[in-house]
């Protein structure tokens, strides 16, 4: 049903459920002091899903062997978490981003929203950026306008992190560097561009045999090593980062001596991984690294 409405919807419709997924944001925003922030206690299931990049048939697929739409009506402490990069390089970015803000219109107590580097601000577009070519195939160029303009608006309303208490903490990229309180995660959109908690945490990325940060490749965010993991977790009193940002050939990969869990939840071009992968873990089991979660994967 999901998939045929956002085969079937034209740029009106579209451009009401982003308008509604920002109403519904913002009053998020305005009943928690911790605003760019989710915190979840630990306590149900969540569903962790990783980058789709415009792949329609994975984010189905995660819904059917999941089971969430099932479970979100009967199941008071469910959650759905995305990481980001909903769109991009796939061919159905819109689509996809219709089935997840449908989701969070209809469960958005249970459906967290995060923001990955390709839901950046304006001065850390991603390459490729192909999101408004494939609104203007779908909606034409005179609807497309307004769409991505209301998209752009949605971005910066997503949350930067998540944490699930004394459990885990959820981050697109990684840890930025002189984070010295819960409260630098909280409000990094806000201090972009003056300080670059908010560049770090979208793309920055876990490097093994380094100390602290050094220069990353991708020409934006760093590379960290496993000290800077340690600290961090400490500070925030959890035990492993749960993140996308990377492709792993197997859906995921472990870092930093079982402080780091990443999840890539698509495998279609460019991508030439053999699997990808989604978590579904209970978030009262008490876990003491993220080799522990690798049994609770979900290959697609």
């Amino acid at each position: 049903m999901l998939v045929n409405e956002a085969k079937q919807a034209n740029g009106e419709e579209f451009l009401t459920l982003v308008k509604n997924a920002i109403s519904v944001l913002e009053n998020e925003s305005k009943s928690d002091n911790k605003r760019e922030l989710c915190i979840i206690p630990p306590r149900g299931e969540a569903i962790i899903v990783g980058d789709l990049h415009g792949d329609l048939e994975n984010l189905i697929s995660i819904l059917e062997k999941s089971k969430f739409l099932e479970k979100a009506e009967r199941c008071k402490n469910q959650h759905l978490i995305f990481l980001g990069d909903y769109g991009d390089r796939g061919n159905y970015s819109p689509e996809v981003y219709f089935v997840v803000l449908k989701l969070k219109e209809m469960y958005p107590s249970k459906v967290v929203l995060m923001r990955g580097n390709h839901e950046g601000p304006g001065d850390l577009l991603p390459t490729p950026h192909d999101l408004p070519a494939r609104l203007t195939e779908k909606y034409g160029e005179k609807a497309t306008g307004k769409i991505y303009l209301e998209l752009r608006n949605l971005f910066g309303k997503l949350y930067n992190a998540t944490i699930v208490s004394g459990r885990y903490v959820l981050i697109h990229g990684g840890f930025p560097g002189n984070v010295k309180s819960i409260n630098d995660l909280a409000d990094a959109s806000q201090k972009h561009p003056k300080q670059d908690f908010l560049e770090e945490m979208l793309w920055n990325d876990p490097e093994e045999n380094i100390k602290g940060f050094e220069p990353s490749h991708r020409g934006a965010g760093k590379v960290f090593g496993e000290n800077v993991s340690k600290r961090v977790l400490s500070l925030l009193n959890v035990k492993v980062l749960i993140r996308g940002h990377q492709p792993a050939e197997n859906g995921y990969m472990v870092n930093h001596n079982g402080k780091i869990l990443t999840l890539f939840s698509t495998n279609k071009p460019p991508y030439s991984i053999g699997k990808a992968a989604y978590l579904q873990v209970s978030l009262s089991e008490k876990i003491e690294n993220a080799y522990q979660l690798t049994e609770k994967i979900v290959s697609i």
